[in-house]
């Protein structure tokens, strides 16, 4: 037997609407037409760009069945299939768990309260039938709901109960005439052909109208994100300041590089597992330049080079703890050491731009990880009038001509400065660094010349990026949620840098 061939549902439905004047429930209409309701509203939506119809949404919430009960709707609810399952001298547990699967519980439970089977005495295994035939009511009302059928409200609550039916919003419409209304609407051509041509029909065929105020397709490119648009400026300034990049590859550090050759003690709060991540495996490093650890280990214990130290039993396992490193000082300290390995001694400027790790909360302006700046030039008879003076030139390079400068303190240098400046948007001062001069008894012990000295400072890459992009949450910049819409829609030139 042929298939039925499938309506012409546009001229079904302009044959109607040209009839009836009206389809009050698009969803009825398209099962009288025995199609899906999708095809039909790709043709309602065709005819309404066209204002040949008028289509107002009807919205309404169903109840429809789950995926669940549309294997009890064909294969019956699980009490009824226990019961078929259970031949006429009954049958164990095991046997009917193994036919009927994961429905063997629900129709355990619910047939026994039926009072449909029962259990043989004195042997609670095997089941037995107590009745000949039983009605499906679960089953019935599941047909009932999904053909649309109406249902009370305690056969609702049942199903509910079960879970075996879910609230789900449908959307239909409801349709007449438009303006531009046609019994049968003619095709448009969008292109001369060449059949056009030979034939000269073209010549009674309608074409269609041209959009030229149509949007073309977005074209696909590439964004710079501001954390590498800022980062970029700022190596130029570094650069243009006659400074060399150091290596940052290494995020796992050990603690003797990231704490210890840096003169920071043992017992210090930065060392805690709340404020650095120490790493499971590898645990520990276990090779490092042992003439300069013993060095480091005197100065930490008895000090040395005009310092006092710190006077406590310096571990060794302590230093060989693996970390992530929580700055980017750590390689500064690398380079350092092997500087002074360098005879004769020349003088460096140095800087880097890398990621650092901390463990602290994350919030609207801080992060687990982030990139730290740094820059440090190591020379004879550097002072803190010099480290001014080279901050001065380094930050109005970044458009910050305004600065001030506070004590402060840091394990391993002294003097020590945090940088603020005037910030004319916020209309106030604004920390955006720290600096100093590394201390004698963190550079001589390296191998370092009698009266070279080391200026460093250091700074985040994220809080001028965010001042210069007026981003107020890190999180945008930065990170897993990182805002796309944000990056994309960036000016490509911008005040600042």
């Amino acid at each position: 037997m042929a298939d039925k061939l499938s309506p012409d549902v546009e001229a079904c439905l302009l044959a109607h609407l040209n009839s009836d004047g009206e389809v009050q429930d698009s969803r009825s209409y398209a099962s009288s037409l025995g199609v899906s309701h999708k095809e039909l509203e790709d043709v309602i939506k065709s005819l309404s760009a066209f204002r040949i119809v008028e289509s107002t949404d009807v919205t309404k919430e169903t109840w429809v069945v789950t995926e669940e009960a549309k294997g009890y709707v064909a294969n019956g609810s699980p009490e009824a299939q226990l019961v078929a399952a259970i031949p006429l001298e009954g049958a164990s547990k095991d046997v009917l768990k193994e036919k009927l699967g994961s429905i063997f519980d629900i129709g355990m439970k619910t047939a026994a309260k039926n009072k449909w089977i029962g259990f043989e005495k004195g042997n609670k295994d095997l089941v037995l039938r107590k009745v000949d035939n039983i009605n499906d009511d679960l089953q019935e009302q599941l047909k009932r709901l999904e053909s649309g059928e109406a249902v009370s409200d305690k056969v609702i609550d049942d199903l509910k109960r079960r879970k075996l039916i879910m609230k789900e919003k449908s959307i239909w419409y409801a349709l007449k005439k438009g303006p531009q209304f046609v019994a049968k609407r003619k095709k448009m051509a969008t292109d001369v052909t060449q059949e056009h041509l030979r034939s000269g029909d073209w010549k009674e065929i309608e074409f269609k109208d041209y959009n030229f105020g149509a949007q073309g397709q977005p074209i696909a490119i590439g964004y710079a994100q501001p954390l590498l648009e800022v980062r970029e400026a700022i190596e130029n300034i570094f650069l243009q300041m006659g400074f060399s990049e150091m290596p940052t590859n290494n995020f796992a550090e050990s603690s003797f590089w990231n704490f210890d050759a840096l003169f920071q003690p043992q017992q210090h709060p930065a060392r805690d597992s709340h404020d650095t991540f120490f790493l499971e495996a590898p645990a520990a490093t276990k090779q490092l330049p042992e003439d300069y650890l013993e060095k480091v280990k005197e100065v930490h214990k008895s000090g040395g080079y005009g310092s006092k130290g710190y006077g406590y039993d310096w571990k060794r396992e302590e230093a060989e703890k693996n970390l992530l490193r929580t700055h980017t000082t750590a390689v500064s300290t690398r380079m350092l050491y092997k500087l002074a390995q360098e005879k004769p001694f020349a003088p460096k400027r140095y800087y880097s731009i890398d990621r650092v790790f901390r463990n602290e909360a994350v919030d609207r302006t801080h992060l687990a990880e982030f990139h730290q700046i740094e820059g440090l030039i190591c020379d004879y008879g550097l002072t803190l009038g010099d480290l001014i003076g080279v901050l001065e030139d380094f930050f109005s390079s970044l458009g910050m001509s305004k600065l001030r400068f506070k004590p402060a303190y840091n394990p391993y240098t002294e003097p020590s400065m945090e940088i603020f400046s005037y910030h004319d948007g916020l209309k106030k001062w604004v920390e955006v660094g720290n600096s100093g001069m590394f201390r004698p008894e963190m550079l001589l012990p390296m191998g370092l010349p009698e009266g070279v000295n080391v200026i460093a400072w250091g700074l985040s890459l994220e809080r001028p990026t965010m001042i210069l992009y007026g981003i107020d949450n890190i999180r945008d910049l930065f990170g897993p949620k990182v805002d796309f819409n944000l990056i994309k829609s960036n000016p490509l030139c911008r005040l600042g840098l």
